[in-house]
């Protein structure tokens, strides 16, 4: 919706390879999903992390996409609720890394920015990679769910 909307496309923006949002990721380096039963643990910390992280850069894009403020609120609400879920697997929930209010806040006031097409572009960027961030915790719940006895 937000390539059309502001006329954005993957392939033609210079700004898209600039991405320096530090954004975060699964990576094979948080378990390889075919061995993923010695790493399954670290894997979660890092999928739970990860979601709780990008909850502030939801919050920006809900604060700075206004048009699309209760879709960006439902999956604000539904990142937080599986990011809590995910928690509650781990071991030892202390270690999944919460960003606290003051890391927060200095995350919001760096991405804000005067500049309407720098905007959209981190939008669009924050978006992209939580797309590709979700596909990989799909695919590591799933393979959680078909490898042992546990429910999502």
């Amino acid at each position: 919706q937000i390539c059309q909307k502001f006329t954005i496309c993957q392939n033609s923006m210079e700004m898209l390879l600039q991405n320096n949002l530090n954004l975060p990721k699964v990576t094979e380096e948080d378990g390889d999903f075919l061995t993923f039963l010695s790493f399954q643990d670290k894997c979660l910390r890092k999928i739970s992390s990860g979601l709780y992280t990008f909850q502030t850069y939801l919050k920006y894009i809900q604060e700075t996409f206004i048009s699309e403020n209760q879709k960006v609120e439902s999956l604000s609400y539904s990142t937080e609720h599986l990011a809590r879920t995910i928690r509650e697997m781990v071991i030892n929930p202390e270690e999944v890394t919460i960003p606290d209010a003051a890391t927060q806040e200095s995350l919001r006031t760096k991405l804000k920015s005067t500049n309407a097409w720098t905007e959209k572009i981190t939008i669009h960027l924050i978006l992209r990679d939580f797309t590709s961030f979700m596909e990989k915790t799909v695919r590591a719940v799933r393979y959680l769910k078909n490898t042992r006895s546990f429910s999502v």
